[in-house]
């Protein structure tokens, strides 16, 4: 139960901290919902993107099925340098929207299957989708040491937080779409702590793999290695002195 409590906290903040600038972006789509741009197109197209990051992380899980979890928790030094490269950035970072307030065929209809069926094949559905993919290259490096070491049940877990916290997401940036100061405190001091998150997600991530243990039994067995040659070389001088 406790490696499902794990799953399910590892999941939450992996995604909370992968999906700060996806706020802004859902911000800036929201804005511009119309006759033609309905909310339906950028939550299907949101799904769509990010199930498609998720498929390019799952490498990670299959190759944690045969590779020992202790090497295994070093991948989670990828997170701590996405961290620290953001910390010691200082150029800002301008997010770029493609603009998807164009014309289009109204294609609303009674029926609730066939609106949705018409909505995922809609055009703005798919550059919302593609405005996902694009911007979640770092969500890639973050999720494929994260799925690493899982057992199905732990990736199960995280799958479904994910796809839930999606949800959300898109709720929480409808409503701040509403509450402009909300949104500029959000987008203002949001990714000053982002970093932090992340570089201590990739240290739980090396500790719960026990990647520490591995690399502290490399370093004494190192020392020891160390030690026993300087013995060697010692006894071999007073061999020689003596003889």
């Amino acid at each position: 139960m406790n490696s499902l409590i794990t799953a399910f906290i590892q999941g939450i903040i992996a995604f909370a901290a992968t999906n700060i600038d996806d706020i802004i972006i859902l911000l800036l789509l929201f804005s511009e919902i119309d006759q033609h741009f309905r909310r339906r197109h950028i939550l299907i197209g949101q799904y769509l993107g990010f199930i498609v990051i998720i498929i390019l992380s799952l490498p990670g899980f299959f190759g944690g099925l045969f590779i020992q979890h202790e090497y295994i928790g070093l991948l989670g030094l990828l997170p701590i340098a996405i961290g620290i490269k953001q910390i010691f950035s200082h150029s800002e970072e301008n997010t770029e929207v493609q603009n998807v307030n164009t014309d289009g065929v109204n294609l609303s209809h009674h029926n609730p299957i066939l609106s949705f069926f018409f909505s995922v094949l809609h055009p703005h559905t798919y550059k919302v989708a593609a405005v996902t993919i694009a911007n979640g290259g770092d969500n890639v490096s973050i999720y494929v040491p994260l799925f690493a070491g899982q057992n199905f049940r732990g990736l199960a877990i995280i799958l479904i937080v994910f796809l839930g916290m999606l949800g959300v997401w898109s709720g929480i940036a409808y409503l701040l779409s509403r509450q402009p100061t909300i949104a500029y405190l959000l987008n203002r001091y949001g990714k000053v702590l982002v970093p932090f998150v992340l570089i201590g997600l990739g240290l739980f991530i090396m500790y719960e793999r026990g990647t520490f243990e591995m690399m502290k039994s490399m370093f004494w067995t190192y020392e020891s290695s160390k030690f026993i040659s300087i013995q060697l070389l010692v006894i071999s001088f007073l061999i020689s002195v003596n003889f």
